[in-house]
């Protein structure tokens, strides 16, 4: 099966880069309404079977001018929203935000323990978005496709612990808002990473910023001023 890995639209606490988890969250911006719209051409030549989002507004809008276009329902799953930022939520400052994505990919490299204060740590993190993925398949035949509108740091984090994609790679290449990861696999047999950003797996040439915190690249000199 085939999953279509989909960051939702901008919000206004990407424009401030703001670390904003919880649900049910902001709702879109122009520009993000804009780019959820884009999604119907641009998936255009994408078989799609299903769609699914997280319970976070922001990715049901995203979701719903492709929806609405195949005549598909938006199916809901908890699984799929962000990581949690437990204290610095609503926190824009730099080593806030480096502290997210530092913890995000330290996952992928193995400390599962790693956490933030009030958040959860990566055993947690990771088998809720199991569940939601797990949750997408099971809607699927085994020649599936399914549209999965999640969060930037939710798709980095899980295709960088569950793909061959290194943590070294998701954590240097940001997500742009709409921007898509597609995978293939099973949840039994595991998944593999085809593309990243549109581009093959070897590797997008990617801008240092990109909307929002979840999005940008861990390079500490990023984030000096």
């Amino acid at each position: 099966m085939r999953l279509l890995l989909v960051r939702h639209g901008q919000t206004p606490s990407n424009v401030l880069r703001l670390l904003d988890t919880r649900v049910p969250g902001p709702g879109l911006t122009d520009l993000g309404e804009e780019q959820a719209g884009a999604l119907v051409d641009a998936l255009d030549h994408e078989r799609v079977d299903a769609v699914w989002a997280s319970t976070a507004v922001r990715t049901q809008l995203t979701a719903g001018p492709l929806a609405r276009a195949r005549g598909l329902e938006v199916r809901v799953h908890d699984g799929l929203r962000e990581l949690e930022a437990g204290d610095l939520e609503m926190s824009g400052e730099d080593d806030d935000v480096l502290a997210y994505l530092l913890t995000t990919f330290a996952w992928a490299r193995g400390d599962l323990g790693a956490h933030l204060p009030g958040a959860q740590d990566g055993h947690a993190a990771l088998a809720r978005l199991d569940d939601g993925v797990a949750a997408v398949a099971a809607s699927l035949s085994p020649d599936g496709t399914a549209l999965v509108v999640s969060h930037g740091a939710a798709i980095r984090g899980w295709v960088a612990a569950r793909t061959q994609v290194s943590a070294d790679f998701a954590s240097s290449h940001p997500l742009f808002n709409t921007g898509l990861v597609v995978v293939e696999g099973d949840p039994q047999v595991g998944w593999t990473a085809l593309t990243w950003a549109g581009e093959p797996l070897e590797g997008p040439d990617s801008p240092l910023w990109a909307a929002g915190p979840a999005a940008e690249p861990v390079r500490p000199a990023a984030f000096g001023g």
